[in-house]
């Protein structure tokens, strides 16, 4: 608890005298203004975020938190869950849909074990960090103690902030986790305050009940478990999930030591949006990527005021579409970087 407290209490606003002087420069670029949309204010993000009217974001990494959930035993995906352990194991090997997108930017990937239900080999290149062996079914109780959330919270705060200290500037998100979207809507749905079947939606495949029954399971949970609305670490420990808590670290962590963090999907939307009820500040920090094709990640994202720049039609989860992101985020750091001012192209055509 200590270490979340501090995180929280340590995550500041933003320099606004720098973003300002940021926009005065994008503004000046060799451009009518705005004409490049978007691109400008991500390049204004990350040069306030970084303090530099040149930023380099060219340490990336994509942190994946893997676990499994108990709620499966609910039958509310067909998915054997033991894909959670194959695909956790694939991360290191690079052969993921992730991970192929990653590359793309060099990014490293980081694979952490935050709940897998099966032990994993030691030396299988993930970072073992579990809390448990995957949460308790929330719908016959809480999915996890509020101290083991608050652990799983810590260990994504603890591996975020040592890829920042071994000189990460950029962080993705991404899960693992087979069933994670009936939390992912469980939580959403409380702190949203609406019907489950709003926000529920096929995830990486429901079961013979349909979404129907993976709803009306999401329902059990709920007034089973009553989790306080106000109090977002009762709601991810009582309907959560391991992994959810461990994003919602990475997001702390990141906000606290001044480094842009990339939502992915809708779990990591979830998850950005219970730290964000943590502390507001760390919406500055945050980078939204795609708009997942779940219907709860729209929602999501408005309660958190972001807009996801691109429509891929993806469900993937694992951070792909965080890393698919990471492209453009360099093309903005090049903008800002590469592009000259008005001022100095008029230099230029006086000096030919």
């Amino acid at each position: 608890m200590k270490l979340l407290q501090q995180t929280i209490e340590q995550i500041q606003e933003i320099d606004r005298q720098m973003e300002d002087k940021a926009r005065k420069y994008i503004d000046s670029l060799a451009k009518p203004p705005q004409s490049l949309g978007k691109l400008e204010s991500l390049a204004m993000q990350i040069a306030t975020i970084t303090g530099e009217l040149a930023p380099k974001i060219d340490n990336k990494a994509m942190i994946v938190m893997a676990a499994d959930h108990g709620v499966y035993e609910e039958g509310v995906t067909p998915n054997p869950q033991s894909t959670t352990v194959f695909q956790t194991l694939s991360f290191p090997k690079g052969t993921t849909g992730m991970c192929t997108i990653a590359k793309i930017t060099n990014a490293k990937v980081i694979p952490v074990d935050i709940g897998v239900k099966e032990d994993l080999p030691q030396d299988a290149g993930v970072i073992i960090k579990k809390v448990k062996y995957g949460t308790d079914n929330m719908a016959k109780g809480p999915a996890m103690t509020r101290e083991e959330a608050i652990q799983a919270i810590e260990v994504g705060i603890e591996v975020a902030t040592e890829a920042i200290q071994s000189g990460v500037n950029l962080i993705g998100t991404g899960e693992m986790g087979i069933g994670n979207t009936t939390p992912s809507a469980a939580v959403l749905s409380v702190l949203h305050g609406c019907d489950p079947l709003e926000v529920t939606g096929f995830g990486a495949g429901v079961g013979a009940g349909g979404i129907e029954y993976k709803a009306e399971v999401i329902r059990k949970a709920i007034a089973l478990n009553e989790p306080n609305a106000e109090d977002p670490i009762d709601v991810v420990a009582k309907v959560g999930g391991l992994e959810i808590c461990g994003m919602a670290g990475i997001f702390l962590a990141a906000a606290a030591n001044r480094v842009l963090v990339v939502v992915d999907g809708y779990i990591s939307t979830v998850s950005a949006l219970i730290a964000y009820k943590l502390n507001p500040n760390v919406k500055a920090y945050l980078i939204p990527s795609h708009l997942s094709e779940e219907p709860g990640a729209k929602i999501a994202a408005e309660l958190l005021g972001l807009e996801p720049m691109l429509h891929m039609n993806m469900r993937l989860g694992e951070g792909s579409g965080a890393a698919l992101v990471f492209p453009i985020l360099d093309a903005a750091c090049s903008m800002i970087t590469n592009m000259v001012t008005l001022e100095e192209a008029a230099a230029l055509l006086v000096a030919k």
